[in-house]
């Protein structure tokens, strides 16, 4: 099998040789450790592994496109001392970060966020100007030369590289903040209405130029909607003002054939789980399991509909062979029964040494074939 049968046969339940290798990426933290333990890193695409052939994984193509501001705001340094650094990002937030383990901006912590560039209606309306969906930088000058090979092809083509395809709540919360975002579905229900809608309409005609010339494998969009103990909003609220549009976007990307609609989120969603898959959706990703996001439960709770991705624990990955081993053989009944695919559960953290991460990828090619 070529690596878009494999792909399309795991998510629909029929027989294949293995099961796709994929991983998300590693920190940067992560690569330095590696280096140090001899890995040669200039082989890899290191922020999201796109099909790594030096590490055994299977192709995917990623058509370019990203969803962010432009123009987007100067980045500029507010304030310094030997700890910390205040910048105004080119999102327009203001952040403190440690310096301490910084590698190519890349933090071992999070930024504490300090103000956000939206907060009134007045706000909005300004930074609607940044979201154009017809702007050229959007997609790559030449993508049109490729169409008639994708049509082609024999590995899976994906619309937008990972976290490009940003979705409703990630993107509100870029603009407002968490606890902003918070309180402003309940004390600005004008303006979430109508920056849902707006947000919609840009996903739907940002990607219509690609999608009315070639039928994707899948779409990804990014939520990060999600903590440990479950959503960072409530599933009356998501009915509100996210459903309908989310609906359509996904009924937008069936009509131009794509085949899959992917959501990624973090922490533990099961509580929206039922209103992504009645908009359409259906396959998860990554399946964090420090938030209790367990595979073989999620497959049980909501059925063949719901496609899995990830669900490996990077926890378990740092403790050595014996522990990888028997935690990937808990996965064998979904390998055996089709549409899951294993990846670590998110990027891989630098407690995870190369030579565990090896064993790993061994391991799990075992695994892809059922045979662990």
């Amino acid at each position: 099998m070529n690596p878009r049968e494999r792909f399309l046969a795991v998510m629909d339940y029929k027989p294949v040789d293995r099961v796709p290798n994929w991983e998300a990426g590693a920190w940067a933290q992560t690569r330095e450790r590696w280096a140090a333990e001899g890995l040669d890193g200039r082989k890899f695409h290191w922020n999201w592994f796109k099909g790594e052939e030096a590490l055994g994984m299977d192709p995917r193509e990623f058509i370019p496109f990203h969803s962010h501001m432009v123009p987007p705001f100067p980045q500029e340094i507010l304030e310094e001392d030997e700890r910390t650094v205040v910048i105004r990002d080119t999102g327009g937030r203001v952040r403190r970060a440690l310096k301490e383990g910084s590698i190519g901006g890349a933090r071992m912590s999070m930024d504490q966020y300090l103000r956000f560039p939206v907060e009134t209606m007045q706000d909005w309306q300004a930074m609607k100007k940044r979201y154009d969906p017809r702007e050229p930088s959007r997609l790559a000058k030449d993508w049109r030369s490729h169409v008639e090979r994708w049509k082609t092809r024999d590995h899976p083509l994906i619309f937008g590289p990972n976290c490009s395809t940003l979705g409703f709540y990630w993107i509100a919360r870029v603009w407002m903040g968490t606890e902003n975002l918070s309180y402003a579905w309940y004390d600005q229900p004008g303006m979430m209405h109508d920056m849902m809608e707006f947000w919609g309409d840009f996903l739907i005609e940002a990607a219509r130029p690609v999608l009315d010339e070639i039928a994707v494998d899948y779409v990804c969009i990014n939520e990060d909607m999600s903590m440990k103990s479950g959503p960072l909003l409530s599933p009356d609220t998501y009915r509100r003002f996210i459903f309908p549009h989310m609906k359509r976007v996904v009924e937008f990307c069936r009509s131009k054939g794509v085949r899959y609609i992917n959501v990624d989120t973090d922490g533990n969603p099961e509580a929206l789980v039922p209103l992504l898959m009645d908009a359409g959706v259906d396959t998860l990703w990554p399946l964090e399991r420090a938030a209790d996001q367990d595979p073989l439960k999620l497959r049980k709770k909501f059925g063949k509909t719901l496609r899995l991705w990830g669900g490996v624990d990077k926890r378990e990955l740092a403790k050595g062979p014996k522990a990888i081993d028997a935690h990937l053989r808990t996965l064998l009944p979904l390998i055996e029964e089709g549409g899951f695919i294993p990846t670590v559960d998110h990027t891989v953290p630098p407690d995870i040494s190369w030579p565990n991460f090896q064993y790993y990828l061994e391991s799990k090619e075992k695994l892809l074939r059922g045979k662990l």
